[in-house]
């Protein structure tokens, strides 16, 4: 992804869509390492749960993946919030969002692991505004299953289906978008991050200038 270029392009199709999809967006070399880190991780990945806080539980019901949250201390994760970084000071300057940080987990799905359709925003003064998800495996097909289903604000037809392809970059409006992963028949990589506001922030988004 040209950051300059794609923050453009992001931008504007957060300001009138409130959703782009940028096929191969990540750089090969990015994804090959993030791909290697994420084996690694394989022995201390978590089943991952839905809510927060106090609110915090496991649901086989909703969702069965497990994940690990990035940090700055391994190379390539750092080079990805970094990249996840000149992101959100684009559009910072484009939309004037005030998004104040970015928090991202690398997410396995093994085969048959799913989750079930939800929004990603919380409420609450740290509230998530814009969602990314990048997928990390190599060639993918549609045999393999495993898509990102985006479905409006109301209504039950989805108005996307992403398929885990390399390097795919989802970017979309946290709050507006209810949205699932359908199981695969593979393992499945990906990493979902949230760009969030700071206390008493303004999610209002501006027409690009």
């Amino acid at each position: 992804m040209d950051p300059l270029t794609d923050c453009d392009r992001i931008a504007d199709a957060l300001a009138a869509d409130g959703l782009i999809i940028l096929e191969a967006a990540l750089p090969e070399g990015l994804r090959i390492r993030l791909a290697s880190r994420i084996e690694t991780l394989e022995p201390d990945l978590k089943r991952a749960g839905i809510g927060r806080n106090q609110d915090h539980h496991l649901s086989d019901a909703v969702r069965t993946d497990r994940t690990a949250w990035l940090g700055p201390d391994d190379p390539a994760e750092a080079a990805y919030l970094h990249w996840m970084e000149e992101l959100r000071l684009g559009l910072n300057q484009r939309l004037f969002l005030g998004l104040f940080d970015y928090e991202a987990h690398f997410a396995v799905y093994q085969p048959g692991a799913f989750y079930r359709r939800h929004l990603d925003a919380f409420q609450g003064s740290r509230n998530r505004v814009v969602t990314t998800v990048c997928y990390l495996n190599g060639h993918w097909g549609p045999e393999d299953g495993g898509e990102l289903m985006i479905y409006p604000p109301r209504g039950d037809r989805p108005l996307e289906s992403v398929l885990p392809t390399p390097g795919t970059l989802v970017v979309f409006l946290s709050d507006r978008f209810p949205h699932e992963v359908l199981p695969a028949r593979r393992q499945r990589h990906s990493i979902a991050g949230w760009f969030r506001l700071k206390s008493g922030g303004d999610r209002r988004i501006d027409p690009p200038r």
